[in-house]
């Protein structure tokens, strides 16, 4: 089976050039809108599917985005990887602004959004010990290395609701807790693409280093932006280069694709209908 890749692209990625036949879609889904129609079309004749994570104009703040009606939407249209694009501020004085980072793990902080896609009526676990996909992980650092980029292989990202950024107090306890960069859409967008079974990995690009570096005073936006900027096109030349690192798909060895083979624990007899009407998209293939 030939893979689809789905883009999630965040501040200051909001097109893919280069799509051929490409043409935005507009995309239903049983939890709402997405954060904007999708663009479809071919990379280097492999199919691919773009959806700008804060809308075009960045008009979602992190809390508002629609995760779930994100990932079901690339589901939907027949994605099964996912690579997220976003943008983090540096816990760590060697990942520097204008660095690339590829996450491999999560420390979620959000409270004020819906994480998951089951509930009463349908109750599932997945596993997160490893939330990220590390086949497609690699098939991004090499993209990455590609592109001529510089990016660091791992990243602990720590999640936070946002919209405002850290105090001081908080990025110093940040860091004692082991955690490399932070953010606020990390999550629960990860847990999200791990319940609908499809290969995750994020590429994170680091534009200041939070506000615990004493050289550096607070995270100024107009500075973020300028990094985000500059950042933007080698983020696009990264998912460029990525088609021919992704051959044939085969079931994924690490398993991201069968996430839900034992995770349902609700009896079917008891299994709310109205519930299990919702995930005909992330679901289906145990539903």
């Amino acid at each position: 089976m030939n893979p689809m890749i789905g883009v999630i692209g965040g501040s200051g990625v909001y097109e893919i050039a280069g799509l051929e036949g490409a043409s935005w879609v507009r995309v239903k889904t049983p939890w709402g809108k997405p954060s904007d129609e999708v663009l479809v079309g071919r990379l280097n004749g492999t199919p691919m599917a773009f959806l700008p994570r804060h809308g075009r104009g960045h008009v979602e703040t992190p809390s508002s985005i629609n995760y779930r009606a994100n990932i079901d939407a690339l589901k939907r249209l027949g994605c099964t990887d996912v690579v997220a694009v976003s943008a983090v501020g540096s816990l760590r004085e060697d990942y520097a602004p204008g660095d690339f980072v590829l996450v491999d793990q999560y420390i979620d902080r959000t409270f004020a959004r819906e994480k998951s896609f089951f509930g009463p009526g349908c109750v599932g676990h997945v596993s997160l010990a490893h939330p990220t996909c590390p086949r497609l992980g690699a098939a991004c650092l090499q993209a990455a290395q590609n592109a001529g980029v510089k990016v660091h292989p791992k990243a602990t990202y720590l999640a936070m609701e946002g919209p405002q950024f850290s105090t001081q107090a908080e990025s110093n306890l940040y860091r004692q807790w082991g955690a490399d960069v932070i953010g606020m859409t990390g999550m629960p967008e990860a847990k999200l693409a791990r319940e609908a079974e499809l290969c995750y990995a994020s590429l994170a690009m680091v534009t200041d280093y939070d506000c615990w570096h004493e050289g550096h005073g607070a995270v100024d936006v107009a500075a973020v932006i300028k990094t985000l900027m500059a950042n933007a096109s080698a983020a696009r030349n990264t998912i460029a280069q990525l088609p021919p690192l992704l051959p044939a798909r085969t079931p994924c060895p690490h398993g991201c694709d069968h996430a839900l083979t034992h995770a349902i624990m609700t009896a079917p007899d008891k299994r709310d209908p109205d519930l299990l009407a919702k995930l005909d998209a992330v679901a289906g293939r145990v539903l």
